[in-house]
């Protein structure tokens, strides 16, 4: 069915945007177009500084702050990011006008959901350009973030309603304790998450500051306590998941979709403590950093989707066949 198709093909723009996000902060690149929606005044940003007026940089010194310098590489990661987030935007739209044509008549809350998808993904559109004129403060970029998350959970659960049709879900006892542990884990993972923004912005400090911005083998040291928490916070979470993944296994007749999604959660936060640690040791990469993000971002998705099936008789209690 093209809902369910274009259902899959949202969520992986979407992860694909949180990456791009990622790589754009990583890089330095949030600012390299001081304008929105157009990129220094134009629709397709310029490749060389002799496209720009001569005064480039009295044009833009306020927006900047007076930090212009025009460079090429990072006015393109941000274009690109913009470009990927009109994208997104377009697929999540047509997602809700196949959710009309399919799901009006037999389950409308896909159809009211898509329809929260398009207009959270819209606000976010325009928080993306409320980041850019805030000159990336901080919790603007943070809340930026989050309501991205918040967008994933409401087109998960539209997109899993309409799976449910087509898939079956194994058998599960003692819902109770497992829903509390689960719900503990997406409550500490996301309080995670937000440590992690907080280490990014400590990150941003040291960059900032000349004595040690140029090296980047002495951030980690001159981060301080954020990092700390976030480094020990994560053998909680990951403490968390492997008691999970034991307690379903042990309430299960079968290990069918459930377990295996739970297998597949554990794995990606083992590999999300490894580029955790990569980060620390190795001189925090700019590659590992939208990994490490979207990892992050990818587990709390896949914790939303394992309480979708643990309750699917009664989330899923509405959708017909």
């Amino acid at each position: 069915m093209l809902f369910r198709k274009l259902g899959i093909l949202t969520i992986i723009t979407i992860y694909l945007l949180v990456l791009a996000g990622g790589i754009v902060r990583s890089t330095s690149s949030g600012m390299g177009c001081p304008d929105w929606p157009k990129c220094f005044g134009m629709l397709i940003p310029p490749t060389d500084v002799s496209q720009l007026p001569h005064n480039y940089q009295e044009i833009y010194a306020e927006k900047l702050h007076g930090e212009v310098e025009f460079n090429a590489t990072k006015t393109w990661i941000e274009y690109a990011n913009r470009l990927l987030g009109a994208f997104t935007g377009i697929v999540v739209f047509a997602t809700f006008i196949a959710s009309i044509f399919y799901y009006f008549k037999k389950d409308r809350v896909i159809v009211y959901l898509s329809f929260l998808g398009v207009i959270l993904i819209g606000a976010n559109g325009v928080l993306g350009k409320y980041v850019v004129d805030s000159f990336l403060k901080p919790g603007v970029v943070t809340l930026h973030m989050l309501l991205a998350v918040l967008v994933v959970f409401v087109l998960l659960y539209a997109i899993a309603r309409a799976w449910s049709e087509v898939i079956s879900v194994e058998t599960i006892s003692q819902k109770s304790t497992l829903n509390l542990v689960l719900v503990l884990t997406l409550v500490l993972s996301t309080s995670q998450v937000l440590l992690g923004t907080q280490v990014r912005e400590a990150i941003d400090r040291v960059v900032a500051n000349p004595l040690f911005g140029y090296n980047r083998n002495t951030w980690i040291e001159q981060m301080g306590l954020p990092f700390l928490i976030h480094r020990s916070y994560s053998l909680v979470i990951l403490a968390l998941h492997v008691y999970l993944i034991w307690l379903l296994k042990k309430n299960i007749q079968r290990e069918g979709l459930t377990y295996k999604f739970m297998v597949a959660l554990l794995a990606i936060v083992i590999i999300e403590i490894i580029s955790g640690i990569i980060m620390a040791y190795f001189g925090v990469p700019a590659y590992i950093q939208p990994i490490h993000l979207t990892l992050a971002i990818l587990s709390l998705g896949i914790q939303f989707i394992v309480y979708l099936l643990i309750n699917a008789e009664r989330v899923f209690k509405a959708s017909k066949s």
